[in-house]
């Protein structure tokens, strides 16, 4: 066939599948509300949580035609942008990015929480993993996990590890790779992970489970140590890293994650609205590129199974918390 005789079928073609994405999509933009909306996000605007914050909400824009503004609420180990969205109008105008440490880990260090992260929230969808890297100052004696083990072992609590702060995923994994490993070692909680890699650079503290994105610039420049990732897999930012299981302790597996939930009593259309809308986007290939460049793994879920997850993973790190003698404060 010629090419002049080809582009009429390719036209049609092609606005058979517009008016398809269009049919898709019309409806689900005709119900949600025609109004300004808000994703909440725990943290400082510009790190990997941010990331993944603005390009569901650049999607969620153009497919359903409407404003979608990211708000950065930090403070409080993610808590405080959590109870805002928890007293927020149930009306599909507000949502939060929540992570591990907002519905899983903070009834478990927090005396007092202003909200229920079961009670409190409607889920909508699983969205994402990070992966975090088990580091050590380069003068670190062990080359090798088995080396570390046996060093946290024989030393008795004498070590110490870095994390950043009390309550966030880099101390909880941190705590259960100890407990898996049967060893102990002191916490020294800081104020996020940069100044807490600014001291096992310097020699101050031996070592952290820290976020792979915070850590990898500083492991390919000779100035940190990398024992393994504590995700399954290995991570396709840095897969010449071993997992934590194949380095020495099998079956070792954890990484943070986040989702999307609104408030309770949310209007069921609006969640599946956004549910569907945000799978077709995380499911493409340009998801998953633009993500891994932040060591990030996209995820998909119904509200159905994100409730689920939240239930188990909440009674995870409560195991985790209590092992680890995490006592819950403020």
């Amino acid at each position: 066939m010629k090419r002049s005789e080809m582009r009429g079928p390719r036209l049609r073609a092609a606005h058979l599948i517009a008016a398809a994405v269009l049919f898709l999509f019309a409806p689900a933009a005709a119900q949600y509300p025609q109004r300004p909306v808000a994703l909440v996000v725990p943290f400082p605007a510009g790190g990997a949580t941010d990331l993944i914050a603005r390009l569901l909400a650049n999607e969620l824009q153009e497919k359903l035609g409407q404003p979608f503004v990211i708000e950065n609420r930090p403070g409080a180990g993610t808590t405080l942008a959590a109870a805002a969205v928890a007293r927020a109008a149930p009306d599909g105008a507000t949502l939060l990015l929540a992570t591990t440490s907002t519905l899983a880990i903070a009834p478990s260090v927090y005396k007092k929480l202003a909200y229920d992260p079961l009670k409190d929230f409607a889920p909508v969808e699983l969205v994402g993993t990070t992966d975090f890297v088990l580091v050590g100052d380069p003068a670190l004696a062990p080359d090798d996990l088995h080396g570390l083990i046996a060093l946290l072992r024989g030393k008795a609590g004498a070590m110490t590890y870095a994390s950043a702060g009390i309550g966030t995923p880099h101390h909880l994994i941190m705590a259960m790779f100890l407990r898996d490993a049967g060893g102990t070692a002191q916490h020294v909680p800081y104020r996020g992970s940069p100044a807490a890699l600014t001291d096992i650079v310097a020699g101050r503290v031996p070592m952290m489970m820290c976020d792979l994105t915070a850590a990898l610039p500083l492991i390919r420049a000779g100035k940190l140590k990398a024992f393994g990732v504590a995700t399954a897999t290995r991570s396709p930012q840095a897969p010449e890293i071993p997992t934590i299981a194949e380095a020495g302790l099998s079956g070792f597996a954890a990484s943070g994650w986040f989702s999307i939930v609104a408030p309770a009593g949310t209007p069921r259309g609006a969640i599946d609205t956004l549910n569907r809308v945000m799978t077709a986007y995380l499911v493409r290939p340009e998801a998953a590129e633009k993500l891994s460049a932040a060591a990030m793994r996209p995820l998909t879920s119904t509200p159905e199974e994100l409730a689920r997850f939240i239930i188990s993973e909440r009674a995870k790190w409560a195991e985790v918390a209590a092992a680890a003698g995490i006592e819950p404060f403020q």
